[in-house]
């Protein structure tokens, strides 16, 4: 049976717009612009290309929104395939843990501010590249030192009396050197987290031990999951340490830190760039110790570049207050101190084989490096 032409002609015209549009839609242009626009997030031809952590920011991501499910397949408002009520389906098993098991060293925060230069006799003539070189030399020792304090169970390890968090280096505004880097160890007690830094391997280079001229702070993070960005996400990580003016020279630095907390804090946190923040406090054994009081401020925070970064600080409420006597602002480098992320490059699979060869070798000795066995490290 011959269709009618005003049919045909209508149907030609359908396939001819489908075409275009698909032609359209998949069309790729090498020419594309990629920049950044005024919150710091890489745009692709006006398409914001953010990544996130879906692990650690609870994204409200659903599989269900993707283009390339099945109507045939049942599946949850959350897009997971849902079972069809058969008995003999095999399942997966289900392991709940909650809460998640403390460190048996948690209780008190302390940081610890290591720059080489300053720990050196004022009389010494230093060379800076030097120090530089033997800092780095000493990276594997410092971060398998840190690792064998983070990895103890019940019957292993037993004697270790402070976790060692986080170890960041810091580098020169020229981004070209190392000139320290930045501690957090929590431990039950004050001497303890100060063994821990008196005994790094960086330190025994540095001052054979002695810690007495390295800046040491009890340190009140702040939990709150607004002060949790990922590292990386909008720009860079910076390190921020803000110091207050001392009370012989402003003697109401007590009162002016206070009336521009709550300002200070609403800053940082519409700002959606910091990674972690809390107050500095002279480190006593007890925590509601009086003579612990606030000297300062500590920001983790992510920038697109360093003006914005020095823009940031300088901006804050309590820096216009006038509160600070010194900020320091410094680029790092992470290190992996827990060995919990360990995986293969592979790209460039001789990048990590040294820190494999670690973990082997910890697990060898009798380290536990498993995640089941060391759970509150699985940060």
């Amino acid at each position: 049976m011959q269709l009618p032409k005003n049919f045909r002609v209508l149907s030609v015209f359908l396939v001819l717009l489908l075409l275009a549009a698909g032609i359209k839609a998949f069309t790729i242009n090498n020419g594309f612009k990629v920049s950044l626009n005024t919150r710091g997030d890489k745009q692709v031809d006006g398409f914001s290309t953010r990544l996130r952590s879906f692990v650690a920011d609870s994204s409200d991501y659903k599989s269900s929104d993707s283009d390339f499910s099945s109507e045939d397949e049942k599946s949850s408002e959350y897009g997971i395939p849902a079972s069809d009520g058969d008995e003999n389906e095999d399942e997966s098993p289900t392991l709940e843990e909650s809460p998640v098991p403390m460190s048996k060293n948690a209780g008190n925060r302390f940081l610890a501010f290591v720059f080489d230069k300053s720990l050196l006799s004022i009389d010494a003539e230093v060379d800076v590249m030097d120090l530089h070189e033997k800092r780095i030399s000493l990276t594997e020792d410092h971060v398998m030192y840190c690792r064998k304090a983070n990895l103890y169970n019940e019957t292993f390890n037993t004697e270790s009396m402070a976790d060692i968090l986080w170890s960041y280096q810091l580098l020169s505004s020229d981004l070209k050197r190392t000139v320290g880097h930045a501690m957090c160890i929590e431990s039950k007690t004050l001497e303890n987290a100060q063994k821990a830094l008196a005994n790094d391997p960086i330190i025994q280079m540095l001052t054979k031990g002695d810690i007495s001229k390295i800046p040491f702070y009890r340190w009140r993070h702040i939990r709150d999951h607004t002060l949790r960005m990922d590292d990386g996400r909008n720009g860079i990580p910076n390190l921020l340490i803000s110091m207050d003016r001392l009370p012989e020279e402003v003697p109401n630095v007590a009162s002016m830190r206070e009336n521009v907390h709550k300002d200070y804090l609403e800053y940082l946190i519409r700002s959606e760039s910091v990674i972690a923040a809390g107050t500095l406090h002279l480190p006593t054994e007890l925590k509601d110790d009086p003579s612990s009081i606030a000297v300062g401020d500590f920001v983790l925070f992510n920038a697109p570049n360093r003006q914005s970064a020095i823009e940031f600080a300088e901006n804050s409420p309590a820096a216009q207050a006038g509160l600070y006597e010194s900020m320091k602002l410094h680029r790092f480098n992470s290190l992996d101190v827990t060995g919990k992320f360990v995986s293969t490059d592979l790209v460039n699979p001789q990048g990590t084989r040294r820190t494999e060869e670690m973990k082997e070798a910890l697990e060898h000795w009798g380290y536990p490096v498993g995640d089941q066995e060391t759970k509150w490290l699985n940060w």
